[in-house]
């Protein structure tokens, strides 16, 4: 049979097995495989349609501190320790006898039983680097997993990266259209770079410490002895670390004699360069005496007012009721044009208050412990996140947010903006600032709550005996 007679007849073979099975006497055996398709007569209704009488009201589970409460009251739900956690607050929702995933519910109380204030759905304001894929390092040097607008999309201003090297190992010289700010999370590293002027640079960094590498400046990173974790944040958010410029394949993709023309050196010189990228790999590690890889042409070194790093684990914590906040931008550290931070540390039942940056984005990486941010877009929308370490938390410029603790230990997380400097706008700022003749025709608030509004930025709030007390009720 020719092939295409035989594509031809397929359909009414398998037309023909179908009538076949289907013509089956009743009662009569078969060793046929049920039909991929069910009979006609299954079709609408039928006297002899079944009803299965399952029961699925009574799912049984236990409701935690606060879900019983007015569900406008939003207190956060701790469903970690729960069983069952179910989609009820106050008196609205209902029980899930499933399918479902028990873990992301658990984690994500506010998803599974929001608050009643929110309010449809904002931009997702939440992800975590656990979701993002992978990228190894060669010969166990290392690894890199990012966040960006393929998996953000509202994401559009900045994208992150978190970044591991070995002892040793390096991220292959390189440079990027965008602009690199750099928190070191753990270990230490050696960051090298060459700017437009021939200028050099060399640094030694620790954890909490930072970095700015300008667009266009190549640099290089070199884990220390102690190996390296750092978090890289860049000025667009459809920054990917697949399209950076590499030098390995720079050198890969000009011709050889290109490649010996502009060295001054002979083609066979370059026999070895490598054929692909190396992007992460390990190396030989670098000499304490840091002064020995100071590689300097006539235009010298970069001036000290121009660094590149700024060590910001040195700089004291400024203290506040709720816990503590530390803030670098251009005027502590000049080259950061275009990226200020702020890290914050919250104690248990505090938060970071509520507010909003009137000049950019704000990316935020959660570094210990829990949160949760209700992130509010005008006119009316408003959605609540949980967070965890290694999480981002994306919030739009002059979209209001805070970032409360729901754990108990301290909460640590990195507020990042473009900007040359840090700033944000707090509601209780705003509203203790207005005259309270205002405040009270707007809000209705009684004149025993006018009296306590602060005209003070308070960054980090502490809990209040109110809050704490319908928690636990």
């Amino acid at each position: 049979m020719k092939p295409s007679t035989l594509y031809s007849s397929l359909p009414w073979v398998i037309t023909s097995l179908t009538v076949a099975v289907h013509s089956a006497p009743t009662g009569t055996k078969s060793n046929s495989n049920p039909p991929l398709r069910g009979s006609e007569n299954l079709l609408g209704y039928s006297a002899s349609n079944t009803v299965t009488d399952q029961s699925t009201d009574e799912i049984p589970y236990v409701p935690v501190p606060g879900q019983t409460d007015t569900a406008d009251l939003g207190v956060y739900l701790d469903f970690d320790d729960v069983e069952n956690p179910q989609p009820v607050r106050g008196s609205t929702g209902g029980t899930d006898p499933g399918p479902r995933n028990d873990y992301y519910d658990r984690m994500n109380s506010d998803k599974l039983a929001p608050p009643g204030t929110d309010n449809g759905q904002t931009i997702n304001a939440q992800w975590p680097m656990g979701l993002s894929h992978n990228r190894l390092g060669l010969n166990e040097s290392g690894w890199a997993r990012q966040e960006n607008e393929v998996v953000m999309p509202a994401a559009t201003e900045m994208a992150g990266v978190d970044m591991r090297l070995e002892a040793g190992a390096y991220r292959e010289l390189h440079w990027h259209v965008a602009s690199e700010w750099s928190l070191v999370l753990n270990g230490s590293c050696r960051i090298e770079a060459v700017n437009e002027n021939g200028q050099t640079f060399v640094d030694d960094v620790s954890a909490g410490d930072v970095w700015f590498f300008p667009p266009g400046v190549p640099h290089s990173i070199q884990a220390l002895d102690s190996g390296v974790e750092f978090l890289l944040i860049f000025d667009d958010g459809s920054f990917s670390e697949d399209n950076t410029f590499l030098a390995t394949e720079v050198f890969a993709h000009q011709p050889r004699s290109v490649l010996a023309k502009n060295f001054d050196l002979p083609v066979a010189a370059f026999d070895d360069i490598p054929e692909d990228e190396l992007y992460i790999f390990p190396g030989t590690p670098a000499p304490q005496n840091i002064s020995e890889q100071n590689v300097t042409g006539s235009a010298g070194v970069l001036p000290q007012s121009q660094s590149y790093s700024y060590h910001f684990s040195e700089q004291p914590a400024h203290e506040v009721q709720g816990g503590s906040v530390k803030i670098v931008d251009s005027l502590t550290f000049p080259i950061s044009t275009n990226t200020a931070a702020a890290l914050v540390t919250v104690h248990p039942g505090g938060m970071r208050e509520i507010h909003w940056h009137p000049s950019s984005d704000e990316w935020t990486f959660f570094i210990s412990g829990k949160a949760r941010a209700t992130l509010f877009t005008a006119p009316s929308t408003a959605t609540t996140f949980d967070y965890r370490p290694g999480d981002v938390g994306y919030f739009p410029q002059s979209n209001s947010h805070y970032i409360e603790n729901t754990g108990d230990e301290d909460l640590v997380f990195l507020e990042v903006l473009q900007t040359d400097q840090f700033t944000d706008i707090a509601l209780g700022q705003w509203i203790g600032s207005t005259p309270k003749q205002i405040v009270a025709d707007t809000l209705h608030l009684p004149q025993s709550a006018l009296d306590r509004l602060k005209t003070e930025k308070m960054y980090v709030v502490a809990g209040s005996n109110e809050t704490d007390a319908a928690a636990s009720a």
